[in-house]
């Protein structure tokens, strides 16, 4: 049986014991948050007297903490790993001296803006030019003067505050930017893909086409080695390849027979008209919905249309597209055909390298075949 406070009270021991370790838990973070708070103030002298002397000047400024070396090559170390809030400097120092030892500090990375205070005479102006140009902010003159040395230091420490408050600032501010940023891209993505789905309407093809062809399009683009920047910005515009279709007459779009030379001619039409509709904006997904637009029925042979452009004249992102987009149509039902089945369709696009296809994009495309099986069977016709 336990007991606490000479009772036989095992439920009261216990909620003792859980008030105890929560004050003490209270006061290690109190005494954590403390330490964060506290001011790390370097001190460099080789003399042991005035180390002793300025790390007890440091103590009654309150919330520092004195950090003490008489060798500047270990304190540079240090200072290397480490952020000091205050640097006090002898000038008077065994190599390297206070000057080497502030050119050396401030060619660290992160150190510009520490505050330093170098220790020299009253008689040494040309020390204090060149410890001015090598980065040092203010003086304490030998000898030390308190009164003089807790105002300098007060001054120095509220320099670094203010610059910790700015940095602090402007993170906040870049993460808000950041933010706002990524709000804007998504209703820019919401709208591309809202403006594809309004072609959808008026096309016997499905969303589901769209998605499909948008993931193989970025699958392609990631074995061809884009950057992610890339892969997304094809991801975002090949959903609008065939916005133009909106400007067809339906008798020609929504035709469940094979189009006759007049009534493709004018379904050729879709392309310049899609390219319309996306040009001059200001937004890259929108300008290079346009360029696909324009150019993801060119053929790398140079027999496809409008323009009949050929090989690597073909803007690359219209070539990744155009082999997402016939592999897609090629394995979709529609009103006028039959799905393929997937060994005819691929025998198409293997046949096609060279000749419609850009051969990269075909080898890329079949790279990780069990991706595109799986967005098959992710994005589903009727879900």
């Amino acid at each position: 049986m336990c007991y606490f406070g000479g009772m036989e009270d095992p439920v009261g021991h216990l909620a003792a014991l859980h008030c105890l370790l929560s004050s003490v838990l209270i006061c290690l973070k109190l005494s954590g948050d403390r330490a964060e708070k506290m001011h790390k103030i370097v001190i460099i002298d080789d003399t042991q007297i005035n180390l002793t002397l300025m790390s007890h000047l440091v103590q009654k400024l309150g919330d520092c903490e004195p950090l003490c070396f008489s060798e500047s090559a270990k304190a540079l170390e240090w200072c290397r790993l480490n952020d000091p809030d205050l640097i006090i400097v002898d000038y008077m120092m065994p190599a390297p001296d206070g000057l080497e030892f502030t050119q050396h500090f401030r060619a660290l990375s992160g150190k510009t803006d520490i505050p330093l205070l170098m220790v020299t005479a009253n008689d040494h102006i040309e020390v204090r030019y060149r410890a001015l140009e090598l980065g040092a902010n203010d003086f304490l003159t030998k000898p030390i003067d308190k009164t003089e040395f807790l105002s300098r230091a007060r001054n120095m420490l509220a320099l670094r505050s203010s610059q910790k408050k700015l940095a602090n600032h402007a993170e906040w501010l870049a993460c808000e930017v950041r933010k706002a940023t990524e709000e804007i891209l998504a209703r820019e993505r919401e709208i591309v893909f809202r403006l594809s789905r309004a072609a959808e309407y008026r096309d016997p093809e499905t969303g589901a086409h769209i998605l499909r062809m948008a993931h193989y399009s970025k699958h392609i683009a990631q074995n061809m080695g884009l950057s992610q920047l890339d892969q997304d910005l094809i991801l975002e515009a090949a959903p609008m390849h065939d916005i133009g279709k909106v400007g067809i007459a339906d008798g020609i779009l929504l035709k469940p027979g094979r189009l006759t030379p007049e009534e493709f001619e004018i379904m050729k039409h879709h392309a310049q008209i899609g390219h319309d509709i996306l040009a001059g904006s200001a937004s890259p997904s929108l300008q290079t919905g346009a360029a696909i637009a324009l150019a993801h029925h060119e053929k790398f042979d140079g027999t496809g249309y409008p323009h009949g452009l050929r090989g690597e004249d073909i803007p690359f992102f219209a070539r990744i597209v155009a082999v997402a987009d016939v592999f897609d149509a090629l394995t979709s039902e529609r009103p006028y055909k039959p799905a393929w089945g997937l060994e005819r369709a691929v025998a198409l696009i293997r046949d096609g390298a060279g000749s419609h296809f850009d051969p990269g994009c075909v080898e890329a495309f079949f790279t990780r075949w069990e991706n595109i099986l799986e967005i098959r069977t992710r994005f589903q016709d009727g879900e």
